[in-house]
């Protein structure tokens, strides 16, 4: 009774803060003086046509620092409680066999997403997309082949590296845009080049890459697991 009764409670709490949220929201019709400066000045400082990019890796790169530390914690303690279930996986492996077809579209399609995936985050500054976008795709592309092969093994020792390498590799461009350019994550420490090629915006495209390896392997590690305990609770 008492715990039905804090379930009422909390909800009513929530549709009270919620209903207020909407009767109060009123859409603005100008740009704040902030979003005014990056509207005006970001294609030009930044040097990249996709201005929500410009703002993410380098106005606010402190913030993309702390959403991929974010992503890495989740990353890491959902693979910690998950391995703590995934004992003995060979011993309780499924045999069942993956239709021919399913299996053959899963080969053809996983190095397409892939490539998709890469595509996104090489061209985060050009398009719309960017790392974390494009680490998604990539990790999709796992999904594929461990829907259609259960038994296919993701090397952990090359998902680990990447996603050390990439992080580190993060920070330390970061640093140097404190030491050589005007602030972390600035991209300026490389020339912003042509505007609209790929080779252009300064660090913004190894940043994004970095991103998006960061967040696909991070994923996929994910997934790896998931798959562990699928087949130890797998029965044929």
């Amino acid at each position: 009774m008492i715990r039905n009764i804090l379930i009422i409670a909390i909800l009513a709490g929530l549709a009270t803060v919620f209903v207020s949220l909407f009767w109060n929201f009123g859409s603005s019709d100008t740009l704040t003086p902030l979003a005014t400066h990056y509207a005006n000045n970001g294609v030009e400082e930044v040097g990249a046509p996709n201005l929500v990019t410009s703002v993410i890796v380098t106005y606010r790169g402190l913030d993309t620092l702390g959403e991929v530390t974010i992503l890495f914690l989740v990353a890491a303690i959902v693979s910690f409680f998950l391995k703590t279930e995934n004992t003995n996986k060979e011993e309780n492996s499924p045999k069942r066999e993956t239709s021919e077809i399913i299996l053959t579209a899963s080969r053809l399609l996983m190095p397409i997403v892939m490539v998709l995936g890469i595509y996104v985050f090489v061209n985060g500054h050009l398009t719309p997309g960017g790392g974390f976008q494009g680490g998604a795709i990539v990790a999709t592309s796992f999904v594929l082949m461990l829907m259609a092969n259960p038994r296919f093994q993701i090397n952990h020792r090359i998902i680990a590296t990447v996603e050390s390498v990439s992080g580190i590799s993060f920070v330390f461009i970061g640093v140097l845009g404190i030491l050589l350019a005007g602030g972390f994550l600035d991209n300026k420490i490389l020339p912003l080049g042509t505007f609209g090629k790929l080779f252009s915006a300064g660090a913004i495209p190894i940043i994004y890459s970095l991103v998006g390896l960061k967040v696909g392997s991070e994923l996929s590690n994910i997934l790896s697991n998931f798959q562990g305990i699928q087949m130890k609770n797998y029965k044929q």
